[in-house]
């Protein structure tokens, strides 16, 4: 085997760092802030604030003696309070036994369990809101579609040109009525995949039927990192034309083949900007949740498929922004915890974890395809470290919060041996989980 083919270009491999050194960093800037400002809030003294680990690059102390810096690893983050003995906020007895009454207070093991409780809580609400803030944005920038559905701009399609029109209001197709998406998407459904669909339209306050392309053609709307579809060059715009040889009109064409391939190799023919191209990829089986909450297994190519058109839209208001911005991580840390629990019972492959390598390798992927797809990474993954750093483990926010609600039933913390001895059981659990996780991104396909 040429290792040398296994290793991108130094552009592409410097691009997907550079992209997921960005995307990390703003995540743990946030966490960590939240530990910071609520810690200050309750009167709890922040020592210093990294970014990353290892040797100092750049640093200053402010008015109020926390150190800020920047360390060479930007693999993280922390802060490290008053009385801790590390980042991940050992307590550091000889430092604590040294301390007055007020020292105390303003340290994070002396702070009273309040205290302590909401500033260990912060960095994951902080990345939480982060989330939500992003998302939102993202629903303002990008608009809400207008019902009755209403053209907008229309995809160069191959086919002769379509009798719509940029901002035609489509009252029906085939005279199924659709006042809505949801009518719109039922009407699609019982269509057949025709060359041509009849669109009744008001246009100009007047209403006309016009022969249109099947609302879903096979357009490529969007790309998944690390999928076949990427890997061949697939580019969002293009319109599969045949599959196999076979002419197709309708995205679920697409999708039936790809579902009946069983992982063989398929032919596409693409129309892209007016030039015929070819291309052969490779399914891959892959892990899917369901609305109800569980898993199922297809084969996937890595490409979403869109309207004949974009929908016209209107400026989301900011309590719908915020609502789709909550909706969104309540959907992925529904699905984190189903995959999670599905990779535990061995319902789905262990493959679905992700490392560092894997992580990066989506950073860079989404980065290659625009900002706002890198952005929504960034949403993504903030959801994800947030609800990481809730699990139970020590050394993990969740472990001090399991800790913490120990102290409120007993009435006192656990002894300062047992702390020692469970934050080292949970740095090694943590160290194995990465460990893991490393391992699927190198093995797993």
């Amino acid at each position: 085997m040429d290792i040398a083919s296994l290793i991108p270009s130094f552009g592409n491999a410097a691009f997907t760092v550079v992209a997921f050194v960005v995307a990390l960093s703003i995540i743990v800037t946030v966490h960590e802030y939240g530990h910071y400002i609520v810690g200050r809030w309750t009167g709890i003294r922040a020592e210093v604030f990294s970014l990353g680990f290892g040797p100092v690059l750049v640093s200053r102390v402010d008015r109020r003696g926390t150190r800020w810096q920047i360390a060479a690893l930007p693999l993280g983050g922390y802060v490290r309070f008053l009385g801790d003995s590390d980042g991940a906020s050992g307590k550091d007895a000889a430092a604590m036994a040294g301390m007055d009454a007020d020292e105390k207070r303003h340290s994070m093991h002396g702070a009273p369990l309040w205290a302590r409780v909401l500033t260990v809580a912060a960095g994951p609400v902080f990345n939480f809101v982060l989330s939500i803030a992003v998302f939102a944005f993202l629903a303002v920038v990008s608009g809400v579609a207008i019902e009755p559905p209403t053209v907008g701009k229309l995809h160069p399609l191959p086919a002769a040109q379509s009798a719509l029109r940029e901002g035609d209001t489509i009252l029906a197709l085939d005279g199924r009525e659709t006042p809505d998406y949801t009518a719109f998407y039922d009407a699609v459904a019982a269509l057949p995949v025709d060359s041509e669909t009849a669109y009744l339209v008001r246009r100009d306050g007047v209403e006309q039927e016009v022969a249109g392309p099947y609302p879903f053609p096979p357009v490529v709307s969007a790309i998944q990192p690390k999928s076949a579809a990427m890997e061949v060059g697939l580019k969002e715009g293009d319109v599969i034309t045949a599959i196999d040889g076979q002419p197709i009109r309708a995205f679920r064409q697409l999708q039936d083949v790809v579902t009946a391939s069983e992982g063989a190799p398929i032919a596409l023919t693409v129309w892209r900007d007016g030039e015929t191209l070819s291309f052969s990829l490779t399914p891959k089986r892959m892990d899917m949740p369901n609305p109800d909450g569980g898993f199922e297994t297809r084969w996937l190519i890595g490409m979403t498929g869109g309207l004949a058109f974009e929908p016209a839209t209107r400026m989301a208001g900011p309590l719908e922004a915020v609502s789709y911005g909550a909706d969104q991580l309540g959907f992925i840390v529904k699905s984190s915890l189903s995959g999670l629990y599905h990779m535990i019972a061995g319902k789905i492959s262990s493959c679905n974890l992700s490392g560092p390598l894997g992580i990066a390798e989506s950073s860079g992927a989404a980065a290659s395809q625009g900002l706002e797809s890198f952005v929504w990474f960034i949403a993504m993954l903030s959801t994800a470290v947030g609800l990481l750093n809730l699990f139970p483990i020590p050394v993990l926010d969740g472990g001090h919060l399991v800790f913490y609600a120990y102290e409120a039933v007993v009435g006192r913390p656990p002894s300062d041996k047992a702390l020692r001895m469970l934050m080292a059981a949970g740095f090694a659990l943590l160290i194995g989980l990465m460990v893991f996780a490393l391992t699927n991104d190198i093995f797993c396909p």
